[in-house]
């Protein structure tokens, strides 16, 4: 399975990025989809994840009533939107995938599909 992250940039905060996975691969219509962030430094820590087609969603705390993930199974593409970026919000951030539900949705051994990252940074 191929994950193709696009959308990262620079930001000023309080602004907004949206951040797009494209994934190819999956013939199961419910697997799991999750958007993970990295900073210098810092350990990755799970930000927000999906069972696709289920609407189930989880949050990290530092992101809940921020973020958004969706998904558009028509375009294969996994989304999150951020908003009220914050400067503590600036890491690398992976879109990560499995075939199966992940559980608890932030155990980064769970998922065997990663993407490359796109970068993040709020000033």
């Amino acid at each position: 399975v191929q994950l193709v992250e696009s959308g990262g940039g620079s930001v000023q905060a309080g602004g907004s990025l949206r951040l797009s996975c494209t994934h190819s691969g999956y013939t199961s219509s419910r697997h799991c989809m999750g958007w993970f962030r990295q900073a210098p430094g810092k350990a990755r820590e799970g930000v927000a994840a999906t069972l696709t087609g289920s609407g189930i969603t989880f949050y990290g705390d530092s992101v809940k009533g921020r973020f958004t993930i969706s998904e558009d199974k028509a375009k294969n593409t996994l989304y999150l939107q951020m908003d009220n970026l914050k400067p503590e919000d600036t890491a690398m951030y992976y879109c990560a995938a499995d075939a199966k539900a992940v559980a608890p949705w932030d155990w980064i051994g769970g998922y065997t599909s990663w993407g490359q990252g796109t970068q993040v940074t709020v000033s």
